[in-house]
């Protein structure tokens, strides 16, 4: 969720700020002496924790040594109770200045990696290779080649030294085991974490067979994403450990509270403005190279013609006379950052193409611009349906996420296709927030708004129990939608879906209906910058109740109608998560002045009585619908085999893994068009659109 940072920005930059011994410091980065103060703002802001003792001191301890080995593959139980007796004074250590037991843990981690690297080559069949560091290509002027020449196509030494051999490996498809390390013990034997990682090679190495790759590649990838693990491990810098820390102390608190780095805060704030100054490229990591997978309609990359999707970008550089510097292997968050900047500035990249047999390399310079990423804003698809003899119009709006800021938001945009579907007379409306993992408080309050006059949405209460709750309500007493309406809900629905979802629950103005019940989080964040661009804090400051009372918190918002979802796994959800807050309930507070019974603006509750209806029409529908029944037989399989990894099962799905594969990459590269007839196919927007057809059946006979 994004929220009012105004105020907790002063509160830091006084915390920060006024200690003159730290000032020169803020020039060197994020420093050990930063995260004693850093510590007490999140314990100043925290809505229940205001001290550390023995139990958050435990949960930071089991926070950080996950996020270094969370699949317990490096770490024996030594290991763990070594981190753990270096940490036992982790809070007085911190308070003194003194960070050198996260040196002495980071030499411990590069050491364990370094073994299970080499175990890993070992095992793959690869005796020797050339080390990472090696493999880069030498970006000269001669390596420089005109987009419309070809190269030789002779195969690059660099990729020659690159090559691993897996001729000493055979896939063992009688292995299994459990794959949930919460449900795994670590080694007390490095003899045992090797077992163990013996297996995982196994299944990685299959994962790689199941897409029509040899075995000689698939155990040379798995090889080299080891070799590049143990790169960045050994050349992790200061800062980036400091942050670790930092996120481990706050996610000991709860599972929402975290800390940004800079680039993390970089990544959140464009995804709440859903705009970014760059090329308009999206990019992925594939075998040490960044990969264009799909370029934005009418950003820098796609205007130029130059570049396509599967070209590999192996240099950048900055400015009309920048250097090219190479970027294979780099992470790439890093190539991403490189590739970022202001609006109107120049970027070169090195493009290496393959046609055919051969490989083009050769430059491309752009210039950055704004780049809207219309993927994510909410959409309106039209449907037309025969209801009783009679040619109705329905409206689905799908609505990714709510976002705000860099002039746009999803309330605005809400209320354009809600004047758009008005005009075009559609007589009922989907709200589609089965994938909305929420964002905007303010948004979510006002979209809320749109479907009734006004009055409470959400109340959100603050650490000072004393002062009761904080009422949010919608002031806006237009009602932009007066027709039948129904939201469609899973249980990754989670947060600002949430309160929109509960809270037309609640004022009986829509159907909620989809997968059992939703995510189920129910606390208010605030993200907070810290000067010199050191990163952000987000600390939950509250829990928000929707107007019947209830807490979203761990219940979620049950659906009214429900079937057979991907998402109805036990183990999605806010009440399975590290340290999740307790739910809580107050007395209603749903506000008489929203309801309309006549006139402009008047719209029909829910009549409890249709509920029933509805549920049994689409129950019978659900039942002979053959799509539905292989989710349910998928999600049976799923609790059935629970995470236990067998080999065999993998290697056998093979054809249908291959089909996925190639259909979600045809997604990304698929036309508007060809994902709204996607989008469209799905069978709960469909079965959605007859639950809605059936209310709005029901709303015109109570008229």
């Amino acid at each position: 969720m994004k929220y009012n940072r105004s105020i907790l920005s002063v509160y830091i930059l006084i915390v920060l700020s006024s200690l003159s011994a730290y000032s020169q410091l803020l020039d060197e980065g994020l420093n050990c002496k930063f995260l004693y103060p850093i510590e007490k703002a999140y314990l100043e802001q925290h809505i229940s924790i205001h001290d550390v003792d023995n139990k958050i001191r435990d949960n930071v301890i089991e926070q950080y040594i996950k996020r270094l080995d969370p699949t317990k593959i490096f770490f024996t139980q030594a290991d763990v109770d070594y981190i753990r007796q270096l940490m036992s004074k982790v809070f007085e250590q911190v308070k003194a200045g003194d960070c050198s037991f996260l040196d002495n843990i980071q030499k411990r981690y590069v050491e364990r990696v370094k073994e299970r690297v080499e175990f890993a080559k070992k095992l793959l069949g690869v005796s020797d290779t050339t080390n990472v560091d090696s493999t880069k290509e030498t970006l000269s002027e001669k390596s420089k080649v005109n987009p419309k020449k070809k190269s030789s196509g002779d195969k690059s030494k660099t990729e020659a030294t690159k090559e691993l051999s897996g001729e000493k490996f055979k896939i063992d498809p009688t292995i299994e085991f459990e794959f949930d390390p919460d449900k795994r013990a670590y080694g007390k034997t490095d003899k045992e974490n090797l077992e163990f990682l013996k297996k995982y090679i196994h299944f990685q190495v299959a994962n790689y067979l199941i897409t029509d790759m040899k075995l000689d590649e698939a155990t040379g990838n798995v090889a080299r994403n080891y070799e590049r693990l143990l790169k960045r491990t050994q050349e992790k810098k200061q800062g980036d450990i400091f942050a670790d820390y930092l996120d481990s102390f706050a996610r000991s608190l709860d599972p929402h509270s975290s800390f940004f780095s800079r680039e993390v805060e970089e990544d959140f704030d464009i995804q709440m403005s859903l705009s970014l100054e760059g090329i308009g490229a999206t990019l992925s990591s594939q075998d040490g190279f960044t990969v264009v997978e799909a370029l934005v309609p009418g950003g820098a990359a796609a205007r130029s013609g130059l570049i396509q999707p599967q070209d590999k970008i192996i240099a950048v550089g900055q400015g009309e006379t920048g250097k090219l510097e190479n970027v294979i292997e780099f992470d790439l968050r890093d190539v991403v950052s490189r590739i970022r900047g202001k609006k109107g500035t120049k970027v070169k990249l090195l493009i290496l193409r393959k046609v055919g047999d051969k490989k083009e390399k050769f430059e491309v310079s752009l210039v950055r611009d704004k780049i809207k990423l219309e993927d994510d804003a909410a959409n309106i698809y039209y449907v037309d349906k025969m209801i009783n003899g009679k040619k109705k119009v329905l409206g689905v709006i799908n609505l990714p996420s709510f976002y705000a800021g860099g002039g746009r938001s999803s309330a605005t945009d809400m209320k354009k296709l809600l004047a758009e579907a008005t005009q075009k007379k559609v007589d009922g409306v989907i709200l589609d927030l089965s994938t909305n993992g929420g964002g905007s408080l303010d948004d979510a309050v006002k979209i809320a708004g749109l479907f009734f006059k006004t009055g409470n949405v959400v109340k959100q209460s603050s650490r000072d129990s004393s002062r009761g709750e904080i009422a949010l309500a919608d002031a806006d007493a237009t009602v932009d939608f007066t027709g039948p309406m129904v939201v469609l809900s899973t249980r990754i629905s989670a947060s600002a879906s949430e309160i929109v979802a509960g809270t037309l629950q609640d004022y009986k103005r829509a159907v909620i209906v989809g997968g059992d019940h939703s995510f189920g989080k129910g606390s208010v964040q605030t993200v907070v910058r810290i000067p010199q661009d050191l990163g952000a804090l987000k600390v939950t400051i509250g829990m928000f109740f929707i107007p019947g009372g209830n807490s979203t918190q761990h219940r979620g918002v049950e659906s009214d109608v429900k079937w057979p979802s991907v998402w109805n796994n036990e183990e999605i959800g806010e009440k399975i998560l590290d340290y999740s807050l307790p739910p809580k309930k107050i007395a209603s507070f749903i506000s008489p002045e929203a309801f309309v019974k006549e006139g402009v603006g008047a719209w029909t509750p829910i009549d409890p009585k249709w509920i029933q209806t509805l549920k049994d029409k689409s129950a019978e529908r659900v039942k002979t619908d053959a799509e539905f029944k292989k989710v349910q037989d998928d999600l049976a399989k799923a609790q059935k085999t629970g995470k236990v990894i067998k080999i065999a099962e993998i290697l056998k799905d093979k054809d249908a893994t291959a089909e996925k594969q190639k259909k979600a990459k045809a997604t990304k590269t698929a036309s508007k068009d060809e994902r709204e007839k996607e989008y469209m196919a799905r069978v709960d927007i469909k079965e959605s659109l007859n639950v809605l057809s059936d209310l709005v059946t029901l709303s015109s006979d109570s008229k």
